[in-house]
């Protein structure tokens, strides 16, 4: 799996793509949440760079995490793409994105669930994530 630079927009697109595809499908109602979302807009990315991501990340899905015939990601692996954002507010920007594009097909799937209760485990972990989201 490519490493981005911490906090970057390559970073967060990355987790977004994630969320979007960690169910096995990308569905069109999880692209009009993204759009919804106006994420890509804060963290200065078009339409296109995210597609480049989202390519990149399936790329590196079949090369690095194929178990069985399936993708499968290991907590490790998971944990490392969001520990590459360390900013608080961009956790929460990203966290109500990808909350918005879990349920946005009306289905929570199990990897979903896994990859968002990963995220507010790590990150509202610290204390400067949780102060700062009671104020919000």
């Amino acid at each position: 799996m490519r490493h981005y630079e911490e906090n970057s927009a390559s970073a967060a697109g990355r987790i977004v793509a994630l969320a979007m595809v960690v169910d096995g499908a990308l569905a069109p109602s999880e692209l009009r949440a993204l759009t919804r979302s106006h994420l890509l807009e804060h963290i200065d990315i078009d339409i296109d760079t995210f597609h480049g991501l989202l390519e990149d990340l399936c790329n590196d899905l079949l090369t690095s995490s194929v178990k069985q015939g399936h993708v499968e990601l290991e907590p490790a692996t998971i944990d490392s793409l969001l520990a590459e954002v360390t900013e608080p507010d961009l956790r929460r920007r990203l966290l109500r994105a990808m909350w918005a594009i879990a349920d946005a097909d009306g289905v929570l799937a199990d990897a979903e669930a896994t990859l968002l209760a990963r995220a507010c485990a790590m990150w509202s972990a610290e204390s400067r994530f949780i102060k700062e989201s009671a104020g919000a």
